[in-house]
């Protein structure tokens, strides 16, 4: 299947990475190597290093790629293993990752992730993982659906979506995408029917999370990207929705925090002095959102590591 992926805030999280020829570089979350392409082409003696958690991703941009595979290695695993998987390396001089579910992932009906066609209830991003959509709407419990629900999904009628589901799975098991949609829409009153967002995207959202884990690896992904970065090394981070923006922007706040002493001190005791300087945050332009709706929630925070701090994870 030819997919027709549009990288989102391509051009600004390029520029803000200020890619050094000879540098090392990390894409963090490689999908279809939108943004890996751009920064291979600008590096002559530096190194790219991809990063997927989705084999199919791995494998498809061997091709995309092709051309500089002189200077890129794929490694197949989850960015939550970042420190692993630097290990070897000295140092970085830049990190993108992009948060966002690949197009092809949402658009190909057999990963189950879109609540627009029918599939198995499935939403792996690695697909080698054991845990499914399938065994989280058919097997975790009423208080455990309501909180993902609510947490992951922002749903305001979690507790009905949840209760629903109980009801319909003590029948049958919910197998396909389709069959969660309608069972989604009947614990929703009409008027929230009739709102401009489809019914379902919420709680889809909520379950792909807690399907494969996206917000709870970010903090330490966070740490261990800014402890290997060089000096003036630079990070990049392109999220798609509140959640894990907040996350990301309280978690980089904390790491360009200094000093946490009470400010009656007279001098500094705790010793904590910033590991990062941040840049204002950027969205897409009115064009881009026009050219590619899917990048209207899209959010580029960015961060540069200060002088002074050894570098290791």
């Amino acid at each position: 299947m030819e997919y027709k992926h549009k990288t989102v805030l391509l051009d600004e999280s390029i520029q803000a990475l200020q890619i050094r020829p000879g540098g090392t570089y990390v894409d963090g979350t490689l999908g279809r190597a939108g943004h890996s392409r751009e920064i291979a082409k600008r590096l002559t003696t530096g190194r790219l290093i991809c990063i997927d958690r989705d084999l199919a991703a791995i494998e498809a941009a061997r091709e995309r790629l092709a051309p500089w595979m002189d200077r890129v290695t794929l490694v197949h695993s989850n960015f939550s293993e970042l420190g692993a998987v630097l290990a070897e390396e000295e140092g970085v001089d830049g990190m993108l990752f992009d948060l966002g579910v690949s197009s092809p992932q949402l658009d190909d009906p057999s990963r189950g992730f879109s609540y627009m066609q029918d599939a198995p209830l499935d939403m792996r991003m690695d697909q080698s993982a054991s845990l499914t959509a399938r065994e989280v709407v058919n097997a975790w419990s009423y208080e455990e659906l309501r909180r993902i629900l609510y947490d992951f999904g922002e749903e305001r009628y979690a507790s009905a979506i949840a209760r629903a589901i109980v009801r319909r799975r003590e029948q049958s098991p919910i197998e396909t995408t389709l069959e969660l949609v309608d069972v989604i829409k009947s614990a929703m009153p009409p008027a929230a029917l009739r709102e401009k967002q489809h019914p379902a995207k919420r709680s889809f959202q909520a379950v792909r999370i807690a399907v494969n884990g996206e917000l709870d690896a970010l903090p330490p992904m966070l740490q261990a990207a800014v402890d290997k970065l060089r000096p003036g090394g630079r990070l990049e981070v392109i999220t798609f929705h509140s959640l894990e923006d907040r996350i990301v922007k309280r978690t980089l706040r904390e790491l360009a925090r200094g000093c946490t002493c009470p400010p009656g001190f007279p001098v500094c005791v705790c010793g904590k002095k910033p590991l990062v300087r941040l840049d204002k945050p950027v969205t897409p332009t009115a064009a881009e959102v026009e050219e590619n709706p899917r990048a209207r929630s899209a959010r580029l925070r960015g961060a540069e590591k200060l002088d002074g701090f050894d570098i290791g994870i």
